[in-house]
């Protein structure tokens, strides 16, 4: 009688443990069918329907993942987020305890993402031949996504970590909140004249002279960006680097600086710029219309990317967007996306962005 008893105890151990294993993961269903992706290098990889453990490289990628409420999944952090962005010990605490699996180059450690597990691993697609390499050693599948400055790559890679994950409803609903608050802004720009709207030029990654040919935040915020249709100078970058001559042509109305740094690590300062007697004759300088902006951190993050849409439709147009008070709105769109309370309250703290979000 007590063998019965004693497998009886056993039976209901199993039970217990596997349906406490399943309750881990609420939202993947065990039997979900295999789902085939096209990534951004054009490869059809297939996607297990189980997803428990990943690693990621691409911190875009990374952030979403949060985003979606699937953070527990990740097995591996990447050099980037666990040594030099300021936002993501904000968004995810948790994100402390991982291990780093890629060095300053962002080169993976094999031994040590074998020893992880992962069944799968997301890498840049600017990366082509190491995401090969990679898929090749870890013999799991490796996708390889980024939204390279694009919004609508931003949505879709959304959409598509949604059904990978299991998240299907909840990237719906970032989705649609994420197209609200855009749309909110079209709709007061929209209709403005190009000829109208303000000419933009970007100083971002620390030099005065690189400037992303893409950041369309400036485009939605009825702004024109002055370096839109130059050649990158690196293939699967959005950065080129201009002279100063080529400023001075272009004479833009405003002058944005990546802010995205801490005060004291910042290469090219409003300050500087305004006091630089290269740049005297800008109109932006002349009218002292140069702003610090967050830009691009490894491409996007989501819920940043949307305040500073609205940022810039501020700055663009003040009299149109008088009601926005961008910090409180910034810590709305925080929770909303990560379930934060005072997200950029917390990041002002750090990069001193208060200080211009309130101009």
């Amino acid at each position: 009688m007590r063998s019965v008893e004693r497998l009886g105890f056993v039976l209901v151990v199993g039970i217990l443990s596997t349906l406490q294993a399943k309750a881990s993961f609420p939202c993947v269903a065990q039997d979900r069918p295999p789902l085939v992706i096209t990534d951004n290098l054009s490869r059809r990889v297939e996607i297990p329907g189980r997803v428990f453990r990943i690693i990621s490289l691409e911190p875009e990628i990374t952030r979403i993942i949060v985003a979606l409420q699937a953070g527990d999944r990740l097995v591996g952090l990447d050099f980037f987020l666990r040594n030099q962005d300021h936002l993501f010990p904000i968004i995810y605490p948790a994100g402390r305890k991982l291990p780093v699996v890629s060095n300053q180059g962002q080169d993976l450690n094999f031994e040590l993402a074998l020893h992880l597990r992962p069944d799968i691993l997301f890498s840049s697609p600017s990366e082509d031949k190491s995401t090969e390499a990679i898929e090749q050693k870890l013999r799991v599948p490796v996708v390889a996504l980024a939204s390279i400055g694009k919004l609508e790559n931003l949505l879709n890679e959304i959409d598509v970590l949604g059904r990978i994950l299991g998240r299907e409803g909840r990237a719906r609903e970032l989705l649609e909140y994420f197209r609200t608050g855009i749309a909110a802004v079209h709709r007061v720009v929209g209709d403005i004249p190009e000829a109208r709207r303000p000419r933009v030029f970007l100083s971002f990654w620390g030099s005065l002279l690189r400037t992303p040919v893409v950041y369309e935040p400036v485009e939605a915020a009825g702004g024109v960006n002055r370096a839109a249709g130059l050649i990158p100078s690196y293939l699967g970058t959005a950065a080129a680097t201009v002279g100063v001559e080529q400023i001075i042509r272009w004479d833009p109305d405003i002058i944005l600086i990546q802010g995205n740094y801490p005060p004291g690590e910042r290469l090219v300062t409003v300050e500087g710029v305004l006091g630089d007697s290269r740049l005297a004759s800008l109109k932006a300088v002349r009218s002292r219309k140069v702003n610090y902006a967050f830009g691009f951190w490894y491409w996007w993050d989501p819920a940043l990317v949307l305040l500073e849409t609205r940022y810039l439709a501020r700055l663009f147009y003040p009299d149109l967007f008088p009601a926005f008070e961008l910090e409180r709105e910034g810590n709305e769109i925080f929770k909303k996306f990560y379930g934060v309370e005072g997200g950029i309250t917390a990041l002002s703290k750090v990069l001193n962005c208060h200080e211009w979000l309130r101009k």
